[in-house]
């Protein structure tokens, strides 16, 4: 039985302008002071008209809207005026620390409180930084009986397919950074975030390459694998949406952000759950210790797209945001039957397209909008385990490998110090 879905509206279909203005231009310099509207909860009604989404089309502006019918916060307010994104040479500078919460951090994909949530943009940096792990940290000498000798045939075509999308995936991820979001975006804060993130999808990258060299010995097995993006229908469908975003002008950075955030919080979402479905089994020690590390990984990259977003003082219209996010759902869903042909045991694609939208609702609640789709998590293996950790980050856990672990928040003496009156503590507990 193939996956039942509510109809959805694709990019191409949406009447959007070009953008107010464009990122970069020099104006007035970045303060984590200014004002913000709240984050409010909006429903999104499931009826709409259906459209067909093919691969070579890119969003179109046939007819402007008005400002109030595609934003909101500070509706009125130019792209190049937002603070994040306004060009100034202090982006060349760190100190004094402007985006930092001293706060404990909150567990996310719930509603956040804008005095928890907001302005801890250099605490994610630092999170990030501690998390770096590197492939030579896997040990895959236990994969291989398990994968010639424990797995069906209907299982490594899943899981080859799933590997497949993966080391093409953080290639795309990288490209966005490096050709949009690293050049938009001015706060030195968040350009840490996203130089450490570069560096670990080059991680991620080289580990899904080096699985599918490990368990794939036909060569042309293999290259098939390697070019998916070109020879795999399902992959090449969500390649091409990812790369028409990094092509798209017509859309603003707010917008950009979203589409990524479904990216690496839903297009990745059913693979993990999948890599998690045989940790539950015990098999493939290796694939599923590198997941577990991957998968917080992305987790905290779809948080971190968040608490850019609700930095922002003019956000997308939540029917805009609900719009780009359940167009990810259905190429979500059409890979995962693709992928999935058969059903596996506690595994098929309609409980697998119930978790994408159970991830989706997640998501959305997260980016201010009410859930769409009110679907529940099918897999009680994924209970105790998130994409973004539900148990606090900093708790040393076998599979959380770190360099550094963080107890209490970080400490800035002097002219540095986000708040002189708090207190912070920094230390390095290095665990090998």
């Amino acid at each position: 039985m193939l996956c039942q879905s509510p109809p959805f509206q694709n990019v191409s279909s949406l009447s959007i302008p070009p953008p107010f203005a464009k990122a970069g231009t020099p104006n007035v310099s970045i303060s984590p002071h200014s004002p913000r509207s709240p984050i409010a909860k909006h429903h999104v009604s499931k009826s709409g008209s259906v459209s067909s989404v093919t691969e070579e089309e890119r969003p179109r502006s046939p007819s402007p809207i008005e400002p109030q019918d595609r934003f909101v916060g500070d509706i009125g307010l130019l792209e190049h005026l937002e603070p994040l994104l306004t060009e100034s040479t202090r982006r060349f500078v760190l100190f004094p620390i402007q985006y930092n919460e001293v706060r404990p951090i909150r567990t996310t994909y719930s509603l956040p409180d804008d005095d928890v949530f907001l302005r801890k943009i250099w605490q994610m940096y630092k999170r990030a930084q501690a998390s770096f792990w590197t492939v030579e940290e896997i040990d895959l000498s236990h994969d291989l009986p398990d994968w010639n000798g424990r797995l069906t045939d209907n299982e490594r075509h899943f899981l080859s397919y799933v590997l497949a999308f993966f080391a093409a995936s953080d290639g795309i991820v990288n490209e966005n950074l490096v050709e949009r979001f690293s050049n938009e975006v001015q706060a030195a804060e968040a350009r840490c975030f996203y130089g450490f993130q570069i560096m670990i999808e080059n991680v991620h990258s080289e580990t899904y390459s080096l699985l599918i060299d490990t368990y794939i010995r036909d060569p042309d097995e293999r290259t098939f694998l390697f070019d998916a993006i070109e020879t795999i229908p399902c992959i090449k469908k969500k390649a091409d949406w990812a790369l028409r975003w990094i092509a798209d002008d017509q859309s603003v950075f707010a917008e950009r952000l979203v589409a990524f955030a479904a990216v690496e919080g839903i297009f990745f979402s059913g693979c993990f759950a999948s890599i998690f479905w045989l940790k539950k089994r015990g098999l493939m020690p290796g694939l599923t210790f590198s997941n577990e590390l991957i998968s917080r990984d992305e987790g905290m990259h779809t948080d971190f797209a968040c608490l850019l977003f609700h930095h922002l003082r003019r956000r997308p219209h939540p029917n805009r945001v609900a719009k780009i996010i359940t167009e990810a759902v259905e190429i979500e869903k059409e890979f995962l039957t693709a992928a999935l042909p058969v059903s596996l045991i506690g595994l098929n694609a309609d409980s697998m397209c119930q978790y994408i939208e159970f991830v989706a609702d997640r998501l959305l609640v997260t980016l201010g909008n009410e859930k769409y789709y009110n679907s529940n998590n099918p897999f009680d293996f994924m209970d105790m385990i998130s994409l973004e950790g539900k148990t606090n980050f900093f708790e040393k856990r076998v599979s959380e490998y770190a360099k550094a672990h963080f107890h209490g928040t970080l400490s800035y003496e002097g002219e540095h110090a986000p708040n002189a009156s708090s207190q912070h503590v920094f230390t390095l507990d290095e665990d090998f």
